[in-house]
């Protein structure tokens, strides 16, 4: 067996073209673009690449970008007070601060500061306990990105006994709970699982989000299961590599995402969704 490979890359420009159409749609009718405000704090390089992507995306489909490049000596009072400043500014539909901080600012001070009608990161515990009771608004960008891939290239979720590897508050947690929404049976583990090859060796999709090079290994995986690969590592060579042993995997999976083309791009393009449907629902 050969899985077949999800092009997240090809889907999210799907998306991307869907959003663009509609806000020209929007601006043909006289209404306004989405804006969104772009915050990032430091000069980490990855940091840099992710933002500058995210800029590009908005550019692409007609989104207003708004830059702001602070010095990571920037306090978090001062990063509160500009995140004030948008929660207030009518023309700006998103806002998103760029991850991780500097030490002295908390990354949970500044996601529940950010208004829950802006939080298009869909990070916000508001957003987040949204999704738990059924009725989702703005979605954590990864897992529902995830949830819009397989759902295009036609996999059906509903049933299927799910794994998901990794319970971080931004992916895997909200993964557990999109893959619930979508009727899956889930099963979330963590450091304390304490058998991680039998829990993945019995699931019809394996979603890893743990943030550590070729921890699943690729004979773990079902024959003809779904793996969606989330991670994203970069190996002492250069070279990006994700949590599942790829090569291996990919011999025993119906169905694979490749690390770099795989959900990444798929994170950006529902950004943009998620800043316009924060304007859009800013109207009603």
């Amino acid at each position: 067996m050969t899985a077949q490979i999800i092009d997240g890359k090809a889907i999210a420009e799907n998306l991307l073209n869907s959003i663009k159409t509609r806000i020209q749609v929007r601006l043909d009718a006289g209404k306004r673009t989405p804006g969104l405000a772009v915050i990032l704090v430091g000069e980490d390089p990855a940091s840099a690449i992710y933002v500058r992507n995210k800029r590009l995306a908005c550019d692409k489909v007609g989104v207003r970008s708004v830059a702001y490049n602070l010095p990571h000596t920037t306090t978090e009072p001062e990063l509160l007070k500009l995140i004030d400043e948008l929660n207030k500014d009518e023309s700006i539909n998103g806002i998103l601060v760029q991850s991780p901080l500097p030490a002295q600012i908390k990354d949970e001070h500044i996601i529940e500061r950010i208004s829950p009608n802006k939080d298009v990161d869909g990070f916000h515990p508001y957003n987040i306990g949204r999704l738990a009771v059924r009725q989702p608004t703005l979605r954590s960008c990864t897992p529902f990105g995830v949830i819009k891939m397989l759902e295009y290239s036609g996999i059906e979720l509903m049933g299927l006994d799910a794994v998901v590897v990794g319970v971080s508050n931004h992916v895997g947690r909200p993964m557990a709970l999109e893959l619930l929404l979508a009727g899956c049976t889930v099963t979330s583990c963590h450091r304390h699982t304490k058998d991680l090859a039998k829990a993945i060796g019995t699931a019809d999709l394996v979603v890893a989000a743990a943030g550590k090079a070729g921890l699943v290994k690729g004979d773990w995986i079902k024959p003809g299961a779904i793996v969606v690969d989330i991670g994203i590592n970069r190996l002492p060579d250069g070279k990006l590599a994700g949590d599942v042993e790829f090569d291996i995997a990919k011999t025993r999976a119906a169905w694979i995402t490749p690390v770099p083309g795989g959900v990444g791009p798929m994170t950006v393009a529902t950004l943009m969704e998620n800043t316009l449907l924060a304007l859009e629902l800013s109207e009603v």
